[in-house]
């Protein structure tokens, strides 16, 4: 059966993993067996995607990010490059711990931008946008825009990602799309 995806001829692509139609795998990047990518992926240069991944549809992953066991994105997702996903809390060289793996979730159409670190154990909410080098050592809500080390929420996002100024009645709309939103109780949601 031919294969409904592209890879380079540098790529490893090990026996055992799921790959959705029109993605595609470039340059020194290496898919490990139990990794599930969906539909419309693009994995960037020299990434690792590792046993128990799970991608959803058109996740963009840049150049030099390896997502380890324990990380799932939902579609849509946007990983810049060079940003990093951590997997244990209390890391030791001399000290297995394959079977202490903690979850992070990055939940539909988020983007996180180069440099980032995502501490294990996070959620990041729906179109949340984590900013260049940020540390994000907690939980981020839907739509935040969150930057710095550690990272701190400083305002909130569209679903096409540009900063929401709310009214005195809490709504905001996006310059681009005109899409309507609603902060109400330190919590963002469209309309």
């Amino acid at each position: 059966m031919p294969e409904d995806y592209f890879s380079h001829p540098t790529a490893v692509i090990d026996e055992g993993c799921t790959i959705g139609a029109g993605t595609k795998i470039w340059h020194f990047t290496h898919i490990m067996p139990g990794s599930i990518l969906g539909e419309n992926c693009n994995i960037g240069q020299n990434c690792v995607i590792s046993p128990g991944v799970i991608l959803g549809r058109n996740v963009k992953v840049q150049n030099n990010v390896s997502i380890y066991t324990g990380v799932i994105c939902e579609d849509d997702v946007f990983l810049g490059p060079s940003m990093v996903f951590t997997n244990i809390t209390n890391p030791r060289s001399a000290i297995i711990r394959r079977d202490q793996y903690v979850e992070t979730l990055v939940r539909k159409g988020a983007s996180i931008g180069a440099n980032a670190t995502i501490v294990c154990g996070n959620t990041i909410g729906e179109y949340a946008l984590i900013g260049a080098g940020a540390v994000v050592t907690k939980a981020v809500a839907p739509y935040a825009l969150v930057v710095g080390n550690p990272a701190r929420h400083i305002g909130w996002v569209s679903e096409y990602g540009h900063s929401l100024s709310f009214d005195s009645r809490g709504i905001a709309s996006c310059p681009e799309s005109g899409e309507r939103y609603e902060l109400k109780k330190n919590s963002v949601k469209k309309i």
